[in-house]
């Protein structure tokens, strides 16, 4: 039975992993696994438990704190009793208490670390976001990638396909006495070089897939996506206007929260400082007792009676004025202001690199299209040149040599237009990106 088991646990196993590698990823899969179990989201997501941690000890800073002490001492050997008389002594001393404090004003240092714990946990679920979209952004990006270098390597397929249909075809015209041996050679070459460019559009595309299993850190072997039909650009994709991105990129992008929020921090951080000119007051209070004996005496009471007999209270009041602090309250409160300089500066130049960011990528999308347009009418007039070429190489009024070079700017047309393709759909993934859009291909 127990082998039966074990059999039958492995076999799920096995089948599980089969699967596993089987599995073709959609885009929304691979953002949401990636999100799920990257390293840096992790990461951050720790940062977060650790501010939950900061917020709950600076609400303790609002209570008292109690402590309490026990402690024996043993004492041997001789002792003068008067000039000149020792004796051997022994004694045991037991004491017993509570102590009491409690901060009654410490210029409002409590409250400003709880309002600071509060602000660190808003700043940390901002940076989370802002690596969950960073990532989100880098997981589309490869798939893109993907996609692209599969459509580069069915282009070099149908170019070896091709080539391979060219070869017999020539060598039908070689054998029927219409062409020249020569051109077989031609042939044979332009098949020897579709072939390499074969091997390297498979390479890039594995390439590609190995970045985006590495992305999201799962095993490369048998990893592969779903392959899905990437919408032909057109204008309708376009953003008219640059300025709604800006303005709602401004009002919702992490960063720009990010840099608010440390201008905030600075802000408490100056108040800190200048908490240091205040007085500060401190109450306490502590019970006690104690019990003592010792061999040269008999007239102890017992132990439990010294206890109640010895029972005491206090109360204390501290109050600390400070007047001097050899300069160390005035720097700090300058720093505290020139650091409230820079975090407003880092405001100011979080806003310049995001409006920079959306500009260039506004830009670039708007000269993706151009191009995309561009190569799509080149490669209309490739194709019909070469089809043109094609038939007057069959009728002999061509040359090898010059069909080749019509089939190579053919080949290069087709690769510039899918290059354009994916670099339109990429660019405007990235404004929609920045209008706060859910990124999807299709």
């Amino acid at each position: 039975m127990r082998q039966i088991k074990n059999s039958i646990v492995i076999s799920v196993f096995f089948v599980s992993a089969l699967c596993f590698s089987q599995k073709k990823w959609t885009l929304q899969e691979c953002v949401a696994y990636a999100l799920e179990n990257n390293i840096t989201v992790k990461k951050a997501e720790n940062t977060l438990l650790i501010n939950d941690q900061d917020i709950i000890a600076s609400k303790g800073s609002f209570l008292p704190s109690v402590s309490g002490s026990a402690s024996h001492g043993l004492s041997l050997g001789q002792s003068q009793l008067f000039e000149g008389s020792f004796v051997n002594r022994t004694s045991n001393s037991t004491n017993f208490g509570v102590r009491v404090s409690e901060n009654v004003f410490n210029g409002f240092r409590t409250t400003y670390l709880y309002k600071q714990a509060q602000l660190n946990l808003e700043t940390s679920e901002l940076e989370l976001n802002r690596i969950k979209d960073d990532i989100s952004l880098n997981v589309a990006n490869s798939y893109l990638n993907v996609l692209f270098n599969k459509e580069q390597l069915e282009t070099a397929k149908a170019q070896y396909d091709f080539s391979t249909k060219q070869l017999q075809q020539v060598k039908d015209l070689v054998d029927a006495g219409t062409q020249p041996r020569v051109n077989i050679y031609d042939a044979e070459a332009t098949l020897a070089n579709d072939e390499q460019a074969l091997t390297v559009a498979e390479n890039n595309f594995t390439l590609s897939l190995l970045t985006l299993s590495q992305l999201l850190q799962v095993p490369f072997e048998g990893f592969d996506v779903q392959v899905i039909e990437v919408d032909t650009p057109s204008e309708a994709l376009l953003y008219d206007d640059v300025s709604p991105i800006l303005d709602f990129a401004m009002e919702n992008r992490n960063e720009i929260k990010i840099a608010e929020k440390n201008i905030d921090n600075s802000e408490i951080n100056t108040k800190l400082s200048k908490a240091g000119y205040l007085p500060s007051v401190s109450f306490g209070y502590s019970f006690g007792t104690n019990v003592f004996f010792t061999n040269l005496s008999t007239t102890e009471e017992a132990f439990f009676t010294q206890l109640e007999d010895n029972k005491g209270h206090s109360f204390n009041l501290n109050v600390n004025i400070p007047i001097f602090s050899q300069f160390q309250n005035k720097t700090a409160v300058a720093k505290s202001k020139i650091r409230e300089d820079n975090a407003q500066l880092d405001l100011d130049q979080a806003k310049l690199n995001l409006e920079s960011n959306i500009q260039r990528a506004y830009t670039d999308a708007q000269a993706a299209f151009k191009t995309y347009e561009s190569a799509k009418k080149s490669l209309e007039s490739q194709e019909l040149s070469f089809n043109n070429s094609q038939e007057r190489f069959n009728i002999g009024a061509m040359n090898a040599f010059e069909l080749e070079q019509s089939r190579i700017r053919y080949i290069n047309a087709q690769a510039s237009l899918i290059n354009a393709k994916y670099d339109f759909v990429f660019k405007t993934k990235v404004l929609d990106f920045y209008m706060g859009k859910t990124i999807k291909i299709n």
